[in-house]
């Protein structure tokens, strides 16, 4: 067995990294690209992300702040157990084939030399079946993957080594424990072995259940003025000298060096405290909140033995924040570095009901960041630049740190509006009307258009539907445009994304119970689309029963995207993983009313949000996205007022807006458990 060479060292801003694993592997799809245009690329991602959002236009990346070293950097790596003694990452094009790459470029020296011993045992354990043996899919091995983790505290570097084992086929704790001795005493690198249990098919390497083998259990390790405990398993920043930078530039824009005070910081999404240690060191008072019961266990005994205030809590962040705001807790500033999926929305509504005064986002997603920024103008904060630093050089994956400061809540975008009515825009996770739980409502907003601050809500769409919402200036006028809206030619047309590949149109017919009485409903649909396995639709309700396009859909198997109540939760969980879909995929794009007062046609239209438009460039690239939009299936922003009689421009034959009366007729039967309601 030869041992990898060294890899460190410094890469020019238009050198290319030569990999001879680089054609098979996944792992560093830029490698090819000279390191300038891999930054130019990377700083596009953050741009293209922002410029979905109108609420963004005046947020400005900043370019990337490079990394040096670009090879030999990586101070944790996940690699996957292959057959044969197989370690490495999944090929390119999918299907889960594992390349393996003994001479990978990336991975620090350390961790370089103890995968290069984990495959020789792993080779051995493969011909007895030993606990060691890689999981091929149909053998007795058992070993899913490796998670090994660099720590350093001073010059040398040593690995923690997490052996991620298929509960239903590993060996007993006594076999486990004999090959960790084994390793622990014979690679100087490694100073202590875990075990992880992975369950069934569950996406994620790394289970819930992880137990010491040998050695210690936790170490310390410095990233630049932060020395935290690093236990198997806890979150860290890949590149050392980056992670590094990032403290740096969090301590500044607090303002914690140069603050007497001693400002108080809350750290959400903690990890194992590297930032938390960081800003108590600089002179900051600190509450962590981390979910990860031994990373805040390990971020407690660094700040204890070195005598720093940082106050830690184990728990949700939701949770953790909503206790906050209930006990009336001040904070002069908060830090977000929350997973990929970036924030839930709940928490972004607790956050915003703290008040803090400033906000710091760390993101290593620009699309579930921008997403978030989106969600929080309207809270109320709002950035004016993004500050990305390459964090994984050779990828194209991205790190962004973005400083928030409040600001004043915006108007909601108007479509359309006369002296009686306006149609605005309304936004995800919004309430129509005031509900407890939220900071603030659409209606809120409405009321503070000049001439407008006696809005009455002609309708109402759910909280985490998107789009078009009519509102009557006066409450003397809602009977009349009541009238108009609940009229035999008004249609309302929305944009639905659902489970499965659904018929290519069809008119489902079902009654639905309301306070206890069936109620009759029938909702049309086209599909417009199929992403990924998963269908786009152009759905019109005839009617407008609590979630009908929710309940009708899931009845035929078909439900939204994203819907908690009527979803499916698997697929839910999933598109909220890798696709940043926090909420169902349902937007009401286009309504078409007659003037009760002109008789005039008017059209009116609120193009589909940023968010949804992530969602299907990441499901299946920007193909079916210019596809929908060419077909004009998924609006523009604005209206347009047609004379009386012009039936021939108002249904649009033959266009993707076209949901004809003859569609093929469902009629699922009606069952007693999904009524509607909040």
């Amino acid at each position: 067995m030869t041992a990898p060479s060294d890899p460190v060292q410094e890469t020019s801003r238009d050198e290319r990294v030569a990999c001879e694993h680089a054609e098979p592997c996944g792992g560093c799809p830029v490698i090819g690209l000279p390191y300038s245009e891999q930054l130019t690329l990377k700083r596009g991602r953050v741009v293209q992300s922002v410029a979905r959002y109108p609420s963004l236009e005046l947020v400005y990346t900043d370019p990337v702040m490079p990394a040096q070293p670009v090879v030999g950097y990586r101070t944790r790596a996940k690699l996957i157990a292959g057959p044969g003694g197989t370690l490495g990452l999944f090929a390119k094009g999918g299907g889960h084939v594992v390349v393996d790459i003994p001479r990978c470029r990336v991975l620090a020296p350390a961790l370089a030399r103890v995968a290069a011993e984990l495959r020789a045992r792993m080779a051995e354990a493969a011909a007895g079946h030993g606990a060691l043996a890689p999981h091929d899919g149909v053998g007795a091995g058992g070993l899913r993957a490796v998670d090994l983790r660099e720590v350093r505290d001073g010059a040398a570097s040593k690995v923690l080594v997490t052996l991620v084992v298929q509960r239903d086929r590993a060996a007993d704790v006594a076999t486990l424990r004999a090959a960790a001795a084994g390793l622990l005493r014979t690679v100087p690198d490694v100073v202590g072995v875990a075990v992880n249990y992975h369950e069934g098919d569950a996406p994620q390497i790394l289970g819930a259940e992880t137990v010491p083998l040998a050695g210690v259990s936790s170490t310390s390790d410095r990233l630049g003025a932060s020395v935290h405990l690093a236990t198997f398993g806890s979150f860290v920043q890949v590149h050392r000298d980056q992670a590094a930078r990032v403290h740096s530039l969090l301590a500044d824009a607090l303002g914690v060096a140069s603050d007497d005070r001693k400002p108080r910081v809350l750290d959400l999404y903690g990890g194992s405290g590297a930032i938390a240690l960081g800003l108590a060191a600089a002179g900051a008072r600190v509450r962590m909140i981390e979910s990860f019961a031994p990373a805040v266990a390990q971020a407690r005994a660094a700040a204890d033995a070195q005598r720093l205030a940082v106050e830690t809590e184990c728990g949700d962040v939701t949770s953790g924040l909503r206790g906050l705001v209930e006990r009336k807790e001040r904070f002069d500033a908060v830090v977000v570095n929350p997973p990929r999926r970036g924030t839930s929305p709940q928490a972004r509504e607790w956050l915003a009901r703290l008040e803090p005064q400033l906000l710091a986002y760390v993101s290593c997603d620009p699309e579930t960041l921008a997403r978030d920024l989106d969600h929080l103008v309207r809270l109320g904060y709002a950035a004016s630049a993004l500050r990305p630093l390459d964090m994984i050089p050779l990828t194209d994956e991205v790190e962004t740190v973005a400083i928030l400061r409040r600001a004043g809540v915006p108007l909601p975008r108007v479509l359309y509006q006369d002296a009686e009515i306006l149609i605005v825009e309304k936004s995800p996770h919004e309430p129509t009307t005031p509900q407890g739980e939220y900071a603030g409502s659409l209606l809120a907003r409405v009321r503070r258009i000049a001439g407008a601050e006696a809005a009455v809500p002609l309708q109402r769409l759910d909280v985490g539907t998107s789009g078009l919402v009519s509102f009557a200036r006066r409450p003397d006028l809602v009977a009349k445009w009541g009238r108009a809206l609940s009229g035999a030619t008004t249609r309302k047309i929305y944009v639905a994304g659902v489970r499965g590949v659904a018929p290519t149109k069809g008119a489902i017919t079902r009654d639905l119970r309301e306070n206890g009485k069936p109620q009759a409903a029938r909702t049309r649909y086209r599909r417009l689309a199929i992403a990924s396995g998963h269908s786009v639709l152009r759905v019109v309700p005839e009617q407008g029963r609590t979630h009908q396009i929710r309940r009708h859909l899931a009845a035929i198997g078909h439900p939204v995207l994203g819907d908690e109540r009527y979803g499916h939760a698997t697929t839910n969980r999933y598109f909220e993983e890798k696709n940043g879909l926090d909420r169902p995929f349902l937007h009401c794009v286009r309504l078409e009313v007659d003037h009760p007062d002109t008789g005039g046609r008017l059209l009116i239209e609120a193009p589909l949000p940023g968010d949804l438009r992530a969602v299907l460039e990441r499901t299946s690239g920007p193909g079916t996205l210019r596809f929908l939009e060419h077909k004009s299936a998924l609006g523009t922003s604005g209206s347009s007022h047609l004379p009386p009689g012009a039936d021939e421009v108002v249904h649009d034959r033959g266009s993707a807006l076209d949901v004809d009366a003859s569609s093929p007729t469902l009629k699922p039967e009606l069952t007693g458990d999904d009524e509607g309601g909040d």
